[in-house]
């Protein structure tokens, strides 16, 4: 050990000293001084000064508080301010972050939502009145977007001076006309296609512009002789190649004559059925033949030809047929004319007109003449450079060529390999040949030809159009395509409470589905629509499907579902087809010849509707005697007073002119035999089943029930 701390000594040091009692007191007095100023003493409270109150004052006293006291003072609410607070909180709402601005988007998104539907059912209120619709679409289903009958609207057409069919289609200058006159406005869907189509109309000037064939439509009634006339003219038989003897295709062909001059004629069917594939004709001619049967008459079909060349404005020569047959009367024909405001010629007016014999070829050579006359004076140019267009003639299916459609050039020159758009379908021209059935390689302008390479089979009067590429063409056909699906959706038409109420009072109505399949599409839009008129209040009859070619296995299973007929025109079931209609107990039904199809599905028609039970009075019996007999009932001994009673007719009991009972007989008996009938003043005893209670006087009226079948109207 080298040393000690001594702690004590060591914390005594660093330590201060204590101070006394009177060291602390000494000290505090001393901080107090400093306080108060360096007065001394203690601090004095201050006292609030207030005026002194009056204790003599009510209001001043306990206990003796008014009721007005009570009331809140109202203030006057000023709009100015009350506006600012408003704007003040909403800013300050608008300010602050977290649940509260959350909130105020949602509501914002609320008012937005609800503004839009505003607009939303404004614009649908206006656009009620606003048809959306293409060039595509046909008076019905005009009629049916409208919701107006069809039969209006084709009344609407023929005060215009159009004569339309329930299926055929209509330009956009008629539709605009005919939806303003029932309060509609129009809008089409399709315009920039037709844009695009029609981009290029101007690449070639005039100095390009040559000569080209005239187009000529011969028009006329049923066997008055169109044919014949081309038959004449071609040196062919195109008649015995016709079902019946009538014309029920659209042909085109191509002439030419001894003076080197083409000629391009259109063969219209004269059927009344027919009506689409005239005014078809009518629409792209040049010129119309209307041929009259000089032993017949101007006939309704020749009216409705003269209508389609009017309202399409093509010049007419009227040729007088048949002038050759005994009871020929041409002066007859021209009279008809004259009161329909068309003078010929000879009797001072501005139309042609010549007296032939289409057998014989009597004033065939002077009608052509008249017509290359015609031809002249249009001075019909078109442009063979320029990239063809023209209209669909017909379209079919062929088994082994596949689509094939007849086409007329209207202007420029079709090629093999040409990219063709018609309608919704398209394709490369793999072949081509005349009406001959003859290779070519190309059609100039105003010439027909058959073209093969198409993907579908266009409709009948469509226009076609040369494509610069294969792709652009299927982006327009597939365009068209899906605005002819909106179309056809947007047509259907629903059955309303109103329709639903209609059957119903009717208490007997049907629906009779049909799927039309023809050779070629003139052909299946000429039958629908004759179907389609064969509508009664009763039975409506709806084309579930119409389509070209054959009838295959889809339309045997679209049958059996749909509970449908299948109509084959010129066509005939598959192998297949066949043993799956047979299977599934399908009625398939083939025609040749147009007006048999359509008797046909008439008298079907008529069996479908419930017969007319209709009563006759077989005879009149007076009671002379009653006879009571226990187990059977009342025997009346009768005479019978007029006609003759049979066993199984019914009775009606007639006392004093009132019909009393009406019952079946129980027996009829000439002494003890049963009888089965008894004639004019023979005596029988008869028994009423369920009915005893005959008196003398009565009588006795029997009368059988006859099922008569309905007839359309």
């Amino acid at each position: 050990m080298v040393g000690k701390i001594d702690l004590d000594s060591l914390n005594q040091a660093t330590r201060p000293a204590k101070k006394s009692k009177d060291e602390k007191k000494k000290e505090r007095e001393e901080r107090m001084h400093a306080q108060n100023g360096g007065t001394g003493g203690k601090r004095k409270r201050e006292r609030i000064q207030q005026n002194k109150v009056d204790v003599n004052d009510i209001r001043n006293q306990k206990g003796n508080k008014t009721k007005q006291n009570k009331r809140p003072v109202k203030v006057e609410v000023d709009d100015e301010e009350v506006q600012r607070q408003i704007k003040e909180t909403l800013n300050r709402l608008q300010s602050q972050k977290g649940k509260t601005l959350t909130s105020k988007h949602k509501r914002d998104r609320r008012q937005l939502e609800r503004e839009k539907m505003a607009e939303e059912r404004a614009e649908e209120q206006a656009q009620s009145k606003v048809l959306k619709l293409t060039e595509f679409v046909t008076a019905n289903d005009l009629a049916v977007m409208m919701n107006v009958p069809v039969t209006k609207v084709i009344g609407t057409c023929m005060t215009l001076g159009m004569m339309v069919s329930i299926n055929q289609r209509l330009d956009a200058e008629t539709i605009n006309i005919v939806a303003e006159e029932f309060g509609f406005s129009t809008e089409y869907v399709d315009a920039k296609v037709v844009e695009d189509l029609h981009a290029d109309d101007e690449e070639y000037g005039e100095e390009d512009m040559e000569e080209r064939c005239p187009i000529i439509t011969v028009m006329g009634h049923v066997d008055h002789g169109k044919t014949s006339l081309l038959d004449h003219i071609r040196n062919t038989n195109v008649i015995a190649g016709e079902a019946g003897g009538i014309t029920q295709h659209i042909g085109a062909y191509n002439v030419r004559l001894k003076n080197g001059k083409h000629l391009t004629f259109l063969d219209t069917p004269g059927h009344e059925a027919f009506t689409a594939m005239r005014a078809r004709g009518a629409k792209v001619t040049d010129i119309a033949i209307i041929i009259v049967a000089a032993d017949d008459g101007v006939m309704p079909q020749t009216r409705e030809a003269i209508s389609h060349a009017q309202a399409a404005g093509v010049p007419m020569i009227f040729a007088i047929n048949k002038c050759d047959k005994p009871g020929a009367n041409p002066e007859k024909i021209k009279e008809e004319l004259a009161n329909m405001n068309l003078l010929v010629e000879e009797w001072g007016g501005k139309y042609q007109s010549q007296d032939i014999s289409a057998k014989k070829g009597t004033g065939v050579f002077e009608l052509l003449e008249k017509v290359l006359l015609e031809a002249e004076l249009l001075d019909l140019k078109a442009n063979p450079k320029r990239r063809a267009k023209g209209s669909i003639i017909e379209s079919s299916l062929d088994k082994g060529r596949g689509f094939v459609s007849t086409v007329l050039v209207s202007d420029g020159t079709l090629h093999v390999g040409d990219v063709v758009l018609a309608g919704s379908y398209h394709g490369k021209v793999k072949a081509m040949f005349n009406e001959r059935g003859q290779n070519i390689e190309r059609a100039l302008p105003g010439e027909p030809a058959v073209i093969l390479g198409l993907n579908g089979a266009p409709t009948a009067g469509d226009e076609f159009n040369v494509m610069p590429t294969e792709q652009e063409a299927r982006q327009i056909a597939s365009k068209r395509e899906q605005l002819q699906r909106e179309m056809s959706i947007r047509t259907k038409k629903h059955i309303g409470l109103e329709e639903i109420g209609r059957r119903l009072a009717i208490g007997d109505f049907k629906e009779l589905n049909l799927i039309v399949k023809a050779d070629v599409d003139g052909s299946v839009e000429a039958l629908s629509d004759s179907l389609i008129k064969l509508s009664t209040e009763n039975i409506q009859v709806n084309v579930i499907h119409k389509g070209v070619g054959a009838i295959s296995d889809s339309d045997i299973l679209l049958a059996e579902a749909s509970d449908a007929i299948i109509i084959g025109f010129n066509v005939r079931a598959t192998a297949t087809a066949r043993k799956m209609a047979e299977t599934a107990e399908v009625d398939v039904r083939v025609y040749n010849v147009i007006y048999d199809a359509i008797e046909e599905v008439k008298s079907a028609m008529e069996g479908m509707l419930s017969p007319e039970i209709k009563e006759n009075v077989t005879a009149t019996l007076e009671v002379l005697q009653t006879f009571h007999i226990s187990k059977v009932g009342t025997i009346a001994g009768c005479v019978v007073r007029e006609g003759k009673i049979k066993r199984q007719n019914k009775v009606r009991v007639i006392r004093d002119g009132i019909v009393i009972f009406t019952g079946d007989l129980a027996s009829l008996k000439h002494g003890k035999d049963d009888v089965k009938e008894m004639g004019v003043n023979q005596e029988c005893g008869v028994s009423i089943r369920s009915y005893n209670d005959l008196v003398e006087g009565d009588l006795l009226e029997s009368f059988e029930q006859v099922e008569v079948a309905k007839k359309l109207e």
